[in-house]
C-alpha cells in the first residue's frame, strides 16, 4: 500500500481500442489503417499525464476481475500511476472505450463504462472508511472528478463531509454526460474543465464560443470555469476575476482521443508549481496542441 496520495483521479479506467483511418472518412466507409490498444478513460488519462509531469498521483476506479483488468493494473502502474484503492467487487469485464479517428479529429466513439457505473458510489469508500480520510478527517488534496461516474456518485460528492477539504477538478468526459455535473455547480472548491459542446448541454443552450461559455456556466453557480474549443479560443471564467482568454496554436491533428485530459492535466501541474491562471491556461494549450500533433502511439499495435 502506497503512501495517502495528494492527488487522486476519480473516474474510467479503462482499455482505449483506437482505430486511426488515414483518409477523411463517411458513414460506410471500409479503410486499411492503424488500430492501437493502450490503456485510458478520463481519470486515467489525467492521472498518466500527471506522472508524466513528475507528480504521483493514484486512481479511485472499478475494474474487472478478469485478464484484461489485471494486464490494465499491470501497465497502469508501470506508467507511474498507483492502483491501491481500486473497486473490483463487480461481476462485469473490464470496461472499454472505442473510437475511429481520421484527418482533422474523431469521427465517432463509443464508451462502455458499464463496471464504472454498476460500482456507483462504492468506488468511493476509501475516501469515507479511514483509509484516506472520513467524515471527521477528511481527506485534503487535488480530486479530479470524472463525468464518467453516475449522478448519483457526482451528487454524493457534492454533499458528503468526507470531501469537504478537497480541492475538485471537474471534467464532464463527453457531451451526453455534462448535465451529470450540476449538483456540483455550487461547490466552492470545484474547478470546471470542460469543452464548448459540453458547456451547450450543461446550459441548456447554444452558446456562441468559450468566453460566453465560460461565463454562462460561471453565472450557474460555479467558482471557476475553463472551456475549451477546439482551434479556437479557450477562456476562463472566474468569481471576481476579470474572463481571459488564450488562442491556440495552428496546428494539424493527427491524434485527438485525450486531448482535454492532457490539458488538464498541464493546467493543474502548472498552477500546483505556482503558476498564475493566464500562465497556466498558456501551458494547457501547448499541451493539448503538443498532445493532437503527436504521433498515435504509444501503444499496442493490434492491426
Amino acid at each position: 500500500m502506497s503512501q495517502t496520495p495528494r492527488i487522486i483521479c476519480l473516474g474510467a479506467m479503462l482499455w482505449d481500442v483506437i482505430g486511426h483511418s488515414p483518409v477523411i472518412l463517411r458513414i460506410g466507409d471500409d479503410v486499411a489503417g492503424r488500430i492501437h490498444q493502450r490503456p485510458g478513460g478520463v481519470a486515467l488519462n489525467v492521472a498518466v499525464a500527471l506522472a508524466r509531469h513528475g507528480l504521483a498521483p493514484s486512481i479511485i476506479s472499478a475494474v474487472g476481475r478478469d485478464s484484461p483488468g489485471e494486464a490494465l493494473i499491470a501497465e497502469t502502474r508501470a506508467l507511474g500511476v498507483a492502483t491501491d484503492w481500486l473497486w473490483r467487487d463487480g461481476p462485469l469485464p473490464t470496461d472499454l472505450y472505442m473510437a475511429i479517428e481520421a484527418p482533422g479529429g474523431l469521427v465517432a466513439a463509443i464508451a462502455d463504462a458499464h463496471g464504472l457505473e454498476a460500482a456507483g458510489p462504492a468506488i468511493l469508500a476509501p475516501l469515507q472508511d479511514g483509509r484516506l480520510g472520513d467524515a471527521t478527517r477528511p481527506w485534503d488534496g487535488t480530486l479530479v472528478v470524472d463525468g464518467n461516474l453516475t449522478l448519483e456518485t457526482l451528487a454524493l460528492i457534492a454533499r458528503d463531509p468526507c470531501f469537504a477539504r478537497a480541492s475538485l477538478r471537474i471534467v464532464p468526459a463527453s457531451p451526453d454526460k455534462a448535465e451529470r455535473l450540476a449538483p456540483l455547480l455550487g461547490h466552492d472548491n470545484a474547478i470546471f474543465h470542460i469543452n464548448r459542446a459540453e458547456a451547450e448541454a450543461l446550459a441548456g443552450r447554444t452558446l456562441a464560443d468559450s468566453i460566453e461559455a465560460a461565463e454562462a456556466i460561471r453565472a450557474m453557480g460555479a467558482a471557476r470555469v475553463i472551456v475549451t474549443d477546439g482551434p479556437r479560443p479557450a477562456a476562463e471564467a472566474a468569481r471576481n476575476a476579470a474572463t481571459i482568454c488564450q488562442t491556440p496554436p495552428t496546428v494539424a491533428a493527427r491524434h485527438v482521443t485525450g486531448a482535454g485530459d492532457s490539458f488538464l492535466a498541464a493546467h493543474l501541474a502548472a498552477e500546483l508549481s505556482g503558476a498564475l491562471p493566464a500562465q497556466a491556461l498558456d501551458q494547457a494549450i501547448r499541451a493539448a496542441a503538443s498532445h493532437i500533433t503527436a504521433s498515435p502511439v504509444p501503444g499496442k499495435d493490434i492491426a
